[in-house]
């Protein structure tokens, strides 16, 4: 049994036993054959969900597309949501700032981040060290995590909406397969034989695609995309280029003054937080391809 499969399955366990002592907590709450409302937090997870619920009724999303959940604050009508519904799912405060207060304690709440599961990484700094005692937020694009989210939430929506279960388990093999298959699309472009390919990123959220997809994060220009590259870091990319002409993955389109600093290189624009796709796999099968043409 694979490590992520065994951090998947200690998950699926302690979560149908969280979710049986919530219930009790909630008042031994009786779930009708009227669909029982799960909410998620950002649009990664709910194009996880959406991939569990096909066919049955979908979660419903707190934030905005564009909001992972790192700025801004929920409205009255979030914080209705999530009053109102059986089960609320999120990442976690580290990621979803904004929702902490309203979700930290609240019974119906349940925290990704909480469980000992999944594969994680340490943040890295703009010189791509690793630093130690921190989590890289953005699990969800490890292919392994990407599969044992849905396994998660396919458990809290069956404990929601029981009569949906065995179309929930269908649904969550059939991601799975998709998920490996565009895994082993990208591993046949790449090669076995071929080295990882090196990139720049503006921000450092990318790193759980690296695996997957055969790439190597050779620094970034800042430490948060809001803020400007300080010009020793620019110096130190250009110093410590591993290929004539580098590849920069953007969450938005780069100043071209930024551009003439690092020349010769190439921009691609991605966003972690996955808003311009309407499904999960082909989300991110063409984010991986999309970075590799830019590399290439």
């Amino acid at each position: 049994m694979n490590l992520s499969f065994s951090y998947s399955l200690r998950l699926i366990i302690i979560i149908q036993r969280l979710l049986i002592t919530g219930l009790v907590a909630l008042g031994c709450l009786t779930l009708s054959a009227q669909a029982a409302t799960v909410s998620v937090s950002n649009y990664p997870l709910f194009l996880l969900s959406q991939a569990v619920t096909q066919g049955a009724p979908s979660a419903e999303q707190i934030l905005d597309p564009s909001e992972v959940g790192h700025h801004g604050s929920i409205s009255p009508g979030d914080i209705k949501t999530i009053q109102d519904s059986t089960f609320v799912v999120w990442f976690g405060a580290s990621l979803e700032h904004n929702l902490a207060t309203s979700l930290d304690k609240a019974p119906n709440a349940i925290s990704l981040y909480a469980f000992d599961a999944f594969n994680r990484h340490p943040l890295r700094d703009v010189k791509g060290q690793p630093i130690k005692g921190t989590l890289d937020p953005h699990i969800w694009l490890d292919p392994e995590n990407a599969k044992a989210i849905t396994r998660a939430l396919a458990v809290i929506h069956s404990h929601a909406n029981p009569q949906y279960k065995s179309l929930y388990q269908a649904n969550t093999k059939k991601f799975a397969q998709r998920m490996d298959e565009a895994v082993a699309a990208q591993s046949k472009l790449g090669g076995k034989a071929r080295k990882a390919q090196p990139y720049w990123a503006y921000h450092d959220s990318y790193q759980y695609l690296e695996r997957a997809t055969q790439l190597q994060f050779a620094g970034s220009l800042s430490v948060d995309e809001d803020l400007a590259p300080k010009a020793s870091q620019l110096r130190w990319l250009n110093e410590h280029r591993p290929s004539k002409t580098m590849c920069i993955v953007t969450q938005s389109e780069p100043a071209k003054g930024l551009l003439a600093k690092l020349q010769p290189v190439k921009s691609t624009l991605q966003s972690e937080d996955m808003s311009a796709s309407k499904d999960f796999v082909s989300g991110w099968q063409m984010m991986a391809q999309q970075i590799r043409q830019c590399i290439s």
